[in-house]
């Protein structure tokens, strides 16, 4: 049979630690519509599955029907493109391999793309934002998790395994802290949110220096930031010594790339110059010295959950096309 008309919409789905979105999206970018649930509250892979499946299948009937729809995207952490799973994720609480591309193409009979949270904001930055107009960057996603991507000459680098650039578990201290992954010393039980909470504490109790943030009961980067701007001298010393063990790690990843930019997004990122500042002054001073001032550091200027539904769907229309509703 001759197919006579292409099919001008994707679905892209994020799925974060906290809640998962999902989106129309038409072929020139434009979310036509979506919409979101909490991921904490399927503690099992199954009933997320499902109920995400009887979701996504509502939606769309109740946004144009399937005729339309090409394909689906997936973000996901520890996604891996190559594979379709969501592999050994430290972060979620589903453990193991999980497929999750084929039990989503078997529940929407439509292709399925899954890749991890970095790939796919990379993807949306490259189209949408900061890295538009680029081929050599690094994408560093600064939340739970500290994730990357890297994009050399204009595609993305996934590694022979699809496992490329899993910067946040990279050693940055010899037998330092206990990471997610299991592992210790890793750039992300520091950088990452719990791991910059953990330094503000450590800073309060080991050095016994007043702050009002001993008395948070739910200490997060986003207090620290506000203590920051209040003045609060170990908030400030917390994101000065993130900052500085950042940008060890990103001129590492720059003496060895060579990128036109490196792009920080996520929670993190949104301390603005509190990290930003004593991470660029570290990168400079580690940096190989060819590249110095050369490569940029800058913040996504997205928004994030719009970037990374945008992403998911560019992923989407990477995949080959497959549906069971011709």
């Amino acid at each position: 049979m001759i197919q006579s008309t292409i099919k001008t919409r994707v679905v892209g789905i994020d799925i974060s630690i906290e809640q998962t979105v999902y989106a129309v999206v038409d072929m020139r970018g434009k979310i036509i519509a979506r919409d979101q649930f909490a991921t904490t509250d399927f503690p099992t892979v199954n009933d997320f599955v499902t109920y995400l499946s009887d979701n996504v299948i509502a939606f769309l009937e109740a946004h144009g029907g399937y005729e339309n729809i090409r394909s689906v995207g997936v973000s996901a952490p520890s996604g891996n493109f190559l594979t379709g799973c969501i592999e050994h994720s430290p972060n979620l609480p589903w453990k193991g391999k999980i497929p999750m591309s084929v039990m989503l193409r078997d529940r929407l009979g439509l292709a399925v793309a899954v890749g991890n949270d970095a790939h796919v904001r990379a993807l949306g930055e490259h189209v949408y934002g900061s890295a538009h107009g680029m081929k050599d960057f690094i994408v560093v996603n600064l939340g739970h998790g500290v994730g990357s991507c890297i994009f050399c000459n204009g595609q993305a680098y996934l590694g022979a395994e699809g496992f490329a650039g899993e910067i946040g578990h990279s050693c940055v201290e010899h037998d330092g802290r206990l990471c997610g992954c299991g592992n210790k010393g890793c750039l992300e039980a520091y950088v990452g949110a719990k791991g910059i909470v953990r330094t503000a504490l450590e800073i309060i109790e080991k050095e016994n220096r007043p702050s009002p943030m001993k008395d948070e009961p739910h200490l997060t980067p986003l207090k620290v930031y506000e203590y920051c701007e209040k003045g609060d001298e170990v908030a400030i010393e917390t994101f000065q010594r993130s900052g500085r063990r950042l940008g060890v790690a990103l001129a590492n990843y720059a003496s060895v790339f060579n990128p036109e930019a490196i792009i920080l997004a996520g929670g993190v990122a949104h301390a603005g110059k509190w990290i930003i500042d004593p991470t660029i002054e570290s990168f400079e001073e580690h940096v190989f010295h060819n590249m110095r001032g050369k490569v940029k550091i800058l913040t996504s200027a997205l928004d994030e959950v719009e970037r990374d539904v945008l992403g998911a769907a560019a992923l989407a229309w990477d995949v080959k096309e497959y549906s069971l509703f011709v």
